[in-house]
């Protein structure tokens, strides 16, 4: 019986109206054991490419009749999954961008270096022999996980998040949300804002870091002529521009302590003035506010006013750290790759198994925002479909930060509270099931939710 051989010989096609070039490089790469055709100018390239599908294309770009450029085009257009590497003149970095722009795999300059060309040529030849293997990472039921389009997740953590999303938005309650940079606390704003009694009103987001303690006063009141240098006419601030929609306070624990008691005057009063000016004017709008910090932490230190603090957190919501729920970073990398590969006009839709390990297992500092940065770097540095290992370029967290960040020191009681509120909110607040998870007594339970004041969540906004 004749051995039947199993090894596929990759096909490799040579373009180049250079005679001597096109031999040697034809002779060289027989030489590896690729199966070689080669073509003396573009247009007959372009033919041999329709007859032979080659895995590899080979091409000069200054040739008669047809360029190199048309030659990438043309042969993308006969199978996208042909990789064209291109040959480029020393010193022509116009053509060696233009070459990358319209999806060259990668280009060799003359004289050709052969050490060069053969890392350049096994590696075109592996991607797509692993981008053959993989299937589109890209996944359909991606919106099954989305809230208006806009945040992406299937923990527990994230069900709980769309859980107060629901009941918030279907009233005007102040609501906190707390959560690290990069957590999405301006999307969840927005969610809330959009997807209840608001949606066809205005969303009004202030930053409160951006601007001094007066300008940010003028920014939130407003101001009548006349009432600093520079005020030559009457201003409507961010509070009356809201109306009766939202005003999103992103950063509220840097407001200063003169701003903290004024807008505690707003919440309380329902109402405010001008810069300067007399007439009070109603204030209809919902206020969200957002912060990175803890918040409980800076009022015991005496940084932020606890009447405020209870205003504004009369409904909260954690956002999770990106860390506490890598579950959902093969969906986020499925959402954000199908965003930017729109944005970009790319197609990188396959993640090999160990790229992703490589993004499940990072310390997100930066958390989603920051995954979603890296991914955009990776797909502008990707020359094929493939999200290849060498083009995530992950950034190194500093000591300090995987210590600091997401550390909250609590007291043993607060601790107690959120764990026993926790248990209680798992099972819908059935205390027989709750106390027998605690491993305490039904009175001892009962006991506890007096002491620290414990309700449902649907009682805390009606």
């Amino acid at each position: 019986m004749s051995e039947i051989k199993s090894n596929i010989v990759n096909k490799i096609l040579v373009i180049d109206d250079d005679e001597s070039i096109r031999k040697t490089l034809s002779g060289y790469l027989k030489k590896l054991n690729y199966e070689v055709y080669s073509a003396s100018n573009g247009l007959e390239g372009i033919e041999t490419a329709k007859k032979e599908i080659p895995d590899l294309v080979i091409t000069d770009i200054k040739m008669p009749e047809a360029d190199g450029f048309e030659v990438l085009k043309r042969v993308k257009e006969i199978d996208s999954h042909i990789h064209v590497i291109m040959i480029t003149a020393f010193d022509d970095m116009h053509s060696t961008v233009k070459a990358m722009q319209q999806g060259a795999y990668d280009y060799i300059e003359k004289p050709l270096e052969i050490d060069k060309l053969k890392i350049i040529i096994n590696r075109a030849l592996e991607n797509k022999r692993m981008s053959e293997k993989l299937s589109s990472f890209i996944t359909d039921d991606v919106d099954d996980f989305q809230l208006e389009n806009t945040l992406i997740g299937k923990a527990s953590s994230m069900k709980n998040v769309y859980k107060k999303i629901g009941q918030t938005s279907s009233s005007r309650v102040t609501v906190l949300i707390e959560g690290e940079s990069g957590t999405g606390k301006e999307l969840v704003a927005r969610a809330i804002h959009y997807s209840g009694l608001t949606k066809n009103k205005p969303f009004i987001p202030v930053n409160c870091t951006a601007l001094t303690e007066s300008l940010l006063e003028s920014e939130l009141f407003g101001h009548v002529k006349g009432s600093f240098t520079g005020s030559i006419r009457d201003k409507k601030g961010k509070f009356e521009l809201a109306n009766d929609g939202t005003i999103f306070l992103d950063e509220i624990s840097e407001i200063s302590p003169n701003l903290q008691v004024q807008l505690l005057r707003v919440l309380q009063q329902k109402e405010f003035e001008r810069v300067g000016g007399e007439t009070l004017i109603p204030m209809k709008a919902r206020i969200i506010a957002a912060t990175n910090k803890n918040l409980n932490s800076l009022v015991r230190e005496g940084k932020f006013r606890e009447d405020l603090y209870f205003r504004l957190k009369v409904v909260s919501i954690n956002l999770p750290p990106l860390r506490e729920k890598k579950e959902d970073i093969p969906i986020l990398v499925s959402h954000f790759l199908a965003k930017i590969n729109k944005e970009l006009h790319k197609n990188v839709t396959k993640v090999p198994a160990e790229v992703m390990e490589m993004l499940k297992n990072h310390y997100w500092v930066g958390n989603v925002r920051e995954l979603e940065n890296t991914l955009m770097q990776a797909v502008v540095l990707s020359s094929d479909d493939i999200l290849n290992k060498e083009n995530v370029l992950l950034r190194k967290p500093e000591p300090g930060e995987m210590k600091e960040v997401g550390v909250q020191f609590i007291t043993l009681a607060e601790n107690e509270k959120n764990h026993i509120k926790k248990v209680l909110d798992a099972v819908q607040w059935d205390k027989n099931k709750a106390h027998k998870i605690l491993g305490i007594s039904l009175p001892t339970l009962y006991s506890k939710i007096e002491t620290y004041k414990l309700s449902p969540f649907e009682e805390k906004i009606k």
